[in-house]
Formats: structure tokens, C-alpha cells, sequence
């Protein structure tokens, strides 16, 4: 994350206690969302998180359902297709599925075949667990992407994380972070 963006949205961001369950600090992204201005700067600081040696993804892969939110914005912006990664019974179609654990249950996601080859951005709202991240990376790998990062606009960096989130596994950049 680069000094010159970041902790600037934390004022568009809003904590709402106990939900959805006690005991969850819910990170509530709805005001940064409503402004214009500061949803523009959000996407166009995501990108700028993206390897800038890396050509634009063929797919921005978003994570139901506040994902599918940045991952149209980013493709609008940047250029590349969206994919959906939707829970369970909400995709026609859908050819693969995954189970993972929450930090507060578990989800099934699923997603449709990838039509012929193409690089992909796996892009979410919040990273908590990183159980969902892990699931559709592995989801969009079975559905046979090339997945090339991953993206986020907020780390919650005090949880701990699921294996395979990290700098050897899978790596995901942020433009917000709560330590």
C-alpha cells in the first residue's frame, strides 16, 4: 500500500458492531460507495496495486457479492470481461463449486467454465480469513483461469489468516489496511 493512498477512505468506512453476528466488527463500505468522487479514487488505487509489469487481466473475477462492485468498476476502468464468483443456487450454469469456511460459518461458491484461456484478478471488498479468497482461487483455477493477483480494498491485517494467504502462496494487495 502506498503512503499517498489509504488511510483517506477509512473516513468513508465505518465500523458496525456485532454484526452479522456478535462479536464481528462489520467494515461497512456503503459510504465510500455512495460518494462518487471517492469511489473513482478507490478503483483507480486498486489498479494501481495490480503489478504495473502486468498487462490487464483478461477477467476481473468478483467475489459475491460487494466483489462484483469493484470488479465491473476495475474492468470499466482498466479494460478485461468480469467473471462472477456467486454462492451457491445464484449462477446458472455453474460448473464448479467450492466449500469454505467464514469467519463466522461456511459458504459454497461457484462459477462457470472459463470460455478458452484468459489471465484473471480475483477482486473483493474485504479481506478478513482470506477463506473466501482462498476458495476462489481454487474455484477459478478449476474453472480454468490463469490467475495472476489478488485484489482487495481492505486488509483487515488483525485477524489471522487461512493457510495459503501470505507472500509464498497466494498474495493479496490492498488499498486500505486495519492493523
Amino acid at each position: 500500500m502506498s503512503e499517498d493512498f489509504g488511510d483517506g477512505y477509512k473516513e468513508y468506512i465505518t465500523e458496525v458492531p456485532d454484526f452479522p453476528k456478535p462479536g464481528i466488527g462489520f467494515k461497512d463500505i456503503s459510504p465510500l460507495l455512495a460518494d462518487e468522487q471517492t469511489f473513482r479514487s478507490a478503483i483507480v488505487d486498486m489498479g494501481r496495486c495490480v503489478d504495473a509489469s502486468m498487462r490487464c487481466p483478461d477477467y476481473w473475477i468478483g467475489v459475491d457479492s460487494r466483489g462484483f462492485t469493484f470488479a465491473a468498476a476495475l474492468a470499466i476502468y482498466f479494460g478485461g470481461g468480469v467473471v462472477c464468483a456467486r454462492k451457491e443456487g445464484k449462477l446458472p450454469n455453474a460448473t464448479h463449486k467450492k466449500s469454505y469456511e467464514l469467519e463466522y460459518g461456511t459458504a459454497v461458491l461457484e462459477m462457470q467454465d472459463c470460455e478458452g484461456s484468459g489471465t484473471a484478478i480475483i477482486v473483493d471488498d474485504v479481506l478478513a480469513t482470506g477463506g473466501t479468497m482462498v476458495a476462489t482461487n481454487s474455484l477459478a483455477l478449476q474453472a480454468g483461469y490463469d490467475v495472476i493477483d489478488h485484489l482487495v480494498l481492505v486488509d483487515l491485517k488483525f485477524i489471522p489468516k487461512v493457510a495459503g494467504i501470505g507472500i509464498r502462496d497466494i498474495r493479496v494487495e490492498s488499498v486500505v489496511e486495519y492493523e
